[in-house]
């Protein structure tokens, strides 16, 4: 367990980028179970299994918030220490992950209070009626309470990746999925607790990842540990952290956004069944990102220190590979969803299979560029290049996305496909403009480097 802390500059990238990226994808793809098995189980309830589904689907914009807030101190705070350590700085690196721990427990603290107190507001404000508000705030009620675990366990958990650990993130996200997919059915249908039993399993599994990350981190086998010392907010050192965290903040944060836009919408130009279908075609759309996110989280290690040693030939290699790699799952599942939507949607709720299937062809139609997309984005990230990563986002999300979800509707006369629709039009364009930003400013940054000279 023991590692060199100069192996991400020195092993071969091919080898180093399978070994940090299998555990990662592994985590991602266990970790989408986490999210997703709640939604199975409740959408097979015998009694309103769909109207079930649906309230938490409204649930849905408030969780992604809380890990938005997650992904704003460890997303950025992650990608400085490797650089840190890639400078061979490891006291301000460990001054990095204490900082960071702080502000998400303050962040934690604050989430559960505003949640608490005006949770059924949130929920009627993102698209709650009056069939599914019940079953929403079941779920959230309960949910509020393992915040801090959320926080902790997201946020913390990227610092071991970051080092290189990538099999032991990998068992931080397995400890709380098996808890989870053991508890799920035990609390919804054997104690009778159907949406509040399928909430206490979520925070349970999450207090048991969180204890777990917070074991490792102050033990022995860790190159970064957490200590007391550290754990005071230097601004200084936070702020830089938390602004280059603000792409995927904005990212997170805009998919909440985004489920009150879709939902909204699809409840003014059809009904709660589609709403419920939304939920589903959300939840595909998540099944295709987690294991592409997992492989760029894996190629960061590698791309923040190497940029912090200079090291300009690996940081190029690691990024072909990634981007190489990014591209062909994203074609494969691509591919996949369009020939069987039906599989994917009756995964969900069989009741829904007809009626959703065609809307999910749709909403995914061009998911084979997000290769190019994810690893663009991340490499922008792993660099420290936060304003181009918070266009990236902003773009996305705000610029194309908001807009096409209103507009479009007024432009076809099946007005619900129309919200659907609105998806892979503005993916399209923003994976393009994606592409054009990163070919210019990468390669600004390479001749940097080049210019620089390696890190003695």
């Amino acid at each position: 367990m023991n590692q060199d802390k100069t192996f991400l500059g020195t092993e071969p990238i091919g080898p180093l980028l399978r070994r940090l990226a299998i555990p990662t994808v592994a985590a991602q793809i266990v970790n989408m179970l986490y999210n997703i098995v709640d939604r199975v189980y409740i959408g097979h309830m015998p009694m309103g299994g769909d109207l079930a589904l649906t309230g938490l689907g409204v649930c849905m914009p408030v969780i992604l918030i809380v890990s938005a807030f997650a992904a704003l101190v460890a997303s950025g705070s992650a990608p400085r220490a490797s650089i840190a350590m890639g400078q061979g700085d490891h006291d301000k690196a460990e001054r990095i992950l204490g900082g960071s721990f702080t502000l998400q427990v303050l962040i934690s603290l604050a989430l559960t209070a505003v949640l608490l107190l005006w949770g059924d507001d949130l929920l009627l404000a993102f698209g709650a009626s009056a069939n599914t508000i019940g079953y929403a705030s079941d779920y959230l009620g309960v949910y509020a309470f393992g915040t801090l675990f959320v926080q902790l366990t997201l946020g913390m958990n990227a610092f071991i990746t970051a080092q290189g650990f990538a099999q032991i993130g990998m068992r931080t996200v397995l400890i709380g999925a098996i808890a989870n997919i053991l508890l799920d059915p035990l609390f919804i249908f054997a104690l009778g607790m159907g949406v509040r039993g399928a909430a206490l399993a979520t925070v349970l599994s999450q207090g048991l990842s969180c204890a777990w990350v917070l074991h490792f981190l102050t033990g022995e086998k860790t190159l970064l540990r957490l200590k007391r010392e550290t754990l005071r907010l230097q601004p200084r050192l936070i702020l830089p952290c938390v602004a280059l965290g603000l792409s995927a903040f904005i990212m997170q944060a805009s998919e909440s956004v985004i489920s009150v836009c879709f939902n909204t919408s699809l409840l003014k130009y059809g009904d709660d069944i589609a709403v419920g279908a939304m939920t589903i075609l959300s939840s595909v759309m998540q099944f295709a990102m987690l294991p592409l996110q997992g492989i760029a989280q894996g190629a960061q290690p590698i791309l923040s220190f190497n940029y912090g040693a200079r090291n300009s030939a690996r940081v190029r290699e690691t990024f072909r590979l990634l981007l190489k790699t990014c591209l062909i799952y994203s074609v494969t599942l691509w591919a996949v969803i369009q020939l069987f939507p039906r599989l994917f949607v009756g995964l969900f709720n069989t009741a829904l299979v007809d009626y959703a299937a065609t809307p999910l062809r749709v909403y995914c139609a061009v998911l084979f560029l997000f290769g190019i997309q994810l690893a663009c984005q991340m490499t922008f990230v792993s660099i420290g290049y936060a304003v181009c990563s918070i266009i990236v986002a902003v773009l996305r999300k705000f610029v194309l996305l908001i807009p096409c979800i209103y507009l479009l509707p007024h432009l076809f006369a099946d007005q619900t496909m129309a919200v659907f629709l609105a998806e892979p039009v503005a993916d399209t364009i923003a994976v393009t403009s994606t592409a054009i930003l990163f070919t210019f400013q990468f390669k600004k940054a390479m001749r940097k480097l080049d210019e620089q000279g390696p890190k003695a």
